[in-house]
């Protein structure tokens, strides 16, 4: 598909590290510099990723998946002679960062640096259609423009040199999954079969019907031959009335009721009716089927409306980890239903201020740096299970949102002290916001500050 002309030996990496990252550059021996090739340049900056991102950290793992991502950005620019093993290079990759904004997933690293210098010249001069068409490689596309603007990348690259990418310039767009859709099919498919079968048994053919069985089990995927056995049991046994189910005990006042998750940005973009509203797609590890969700690119999404538009840059929500409130009750913004809620962090107002409290810094909270899509978070010493979908009349985030609160160590935690209806609960004063693993959500440098 992708027709490139013959790459030279020059590694456009090392211009590209030089510009950007002049003192991390210093490292690497003046002979590979002078010379360029791709493998030796490899071999030189491999290392590099904790140099130019020192704000982060690099297991011996990813520090193998830094290699690898150097390798196959090399290996696909060595094949610019052979059309069909690029393209199944290309393919590779692409299939990668399907999930992932980033090599190594939402960690920056020397390898996402290569993978943009090498490749830019190769989709610059991709068609519209192989961007993004059926068989184009759109998520190559959305990570070249991710790392070429996206501050978190911090690369020196002038504007005239940077692809114009258009990523709203979609060609083709995967038909959603319809789970009731798909349901249905599966209904009507299990009836027949069963149907077919109480037949075959009426005409003593008894072997026929429990082929027909088996095949029906074969046949109908998501675990449909639970239904037939449960209809034979139904068939067999008289209807019982059922007790009635006791009113489900409430649950005390909790910040464990909140369900907060880690949350992957994987498109934002300004809502088209709100000047202060962006409207983000957004992976939070629900199952096919949620509630209030749908299929984007593969993965099952929520749309989100936030309040952030010119507070923080567009450029900063996209491909990127988030916290999310994922059972708030679904309202409707300005025409586009919202589903969650990103939590973010600004300055507390005084007490006798009048201005809107989110006057001034916003910044995103920001999920541990090794965090999924999906993972669960909880304020330590308040562990439990979330509620369903939080009922508006009984204000249980109005109630317990006030404790959200930064510290002077940048971190995001729950204040037990601003909530009244806790005074005296809880074993700990000032609980973090973590996952099962330890890890601890934060902020850029909001210290002291109001979080929702």
């Amino acid at each position: 598909m992708a027709s490139t002309a013959p790459i030279q030996t020059e590694d456009c990496l090392l211009s590209v590290l030089h510009r950007s990252f002049p003192e991390a550059l210093a490292s690497v021996p003046k002979s590979v510099e002078a010379v360029g090739v791709v493998e030796d340049a490899n071999l030189a900056v491999s290392g590099l990723s904790a140099d130019i991102y020192p704000h982060f950290t690099y297991s011996e793992v990813e520090r193998s998946e830094i290699e690898q991502g150097l390798t196959t950005s090399a290996r696909i620019i060595a094949a610019s002679g052979d059309e069909s093993k690029q393209n199944d290079l290309l393919a590779s990759l692409n299939d990668h960062l399907a999930s992932r904004s980033t090599v190594l997933g939402s960690k920056p690293s020397v390898a996402d640096v290569a993978s943009y210098a090498r490749l830019r010249s190769i989709v610059q001069r991709w068609t519209p259609e192989q961007r993004t068409g059926q068989k184009g490689y759109r998520y190559i596309v959305r990570h070249i423009d991710y790392v070429q603007n996206a501050p978190l990348f911090a690369l020196k690259v002038p504007h005239s040199d940077k692809i114009d990418i258009d990523l709203n310039d979609v060609k083709w767009i995967q038909k959603p999954l319809d789970p009731k859709e798909e349901k249905e099919k599966k209904r009507k498919a299990v009836a027949l079969a069963f149907d077919g079968k109480k037949e075959l048994g009426k005409g003593g053919l008894a072997g026929d019907a429990e082929q027909v069985e088996a095949a029906v089990k074969v046949a109908v995927v998501g675990g449909s031959a639970k239904v037939i056995e449960k209809a034979q049991k139904k068939e067999k046994k008289e209807k019982q009335s059922k007790p009635q189910k006791q009113p489900a005990k409430e649950k005390p006042l909790s910040p464990s009721l909140i369900d907060l998750r880690v949350g992957h940005i994987l498109k934002a973009i300004n809502h088209p009716n709100a000047d202060s509203l962006y409207v983000s797609t957004i992976a939070c590890g629900d199952s096919v089927g949620t509630d209030n969700t749908s299929e984007y690119e593969g993965q099952i999404v929520r749309t989100v409306c936030s309040g952030l538009n010119g507070l923080v840059p567009l450029e900063e929500m996209q491909g990127r980890k988030i916290v999310a409130v994922c059972n708030l009750k679904p309202v409707t913004m300005r025409g586009v239903k919202s589903a969650a809620m990103v939590l973010a962090a600004s300055p507390r107002a005084a007490e006798d201020a009048t201005e809107n409290p989110h006057n001034g810094p916003v910044e995103l909270v920001d999920p541990p740096s090794d965090a999924k899509a999906g993972d669960r978070l909880f304020f330590e010493g308040w562990e439990g299970e979330p509620e369903g979908v939080l009922n508006p009349k009984k204000k249980v985030w109005e109630s317990i949102q006030p404790g959200f609160t930064t510290t002077e160590q940048l971190e995001v935690g729950f204040e037990v002290a601003a909530v009244p209806q806790l005074a005296g609960a809880g074993q700990v004063s000032l609980g973090k916001l973590a996952t099962k693993g330890g890890g601890v959500c934060t902020v850029k440098s909001l210290k002291g500050g109001l979080v929702r």
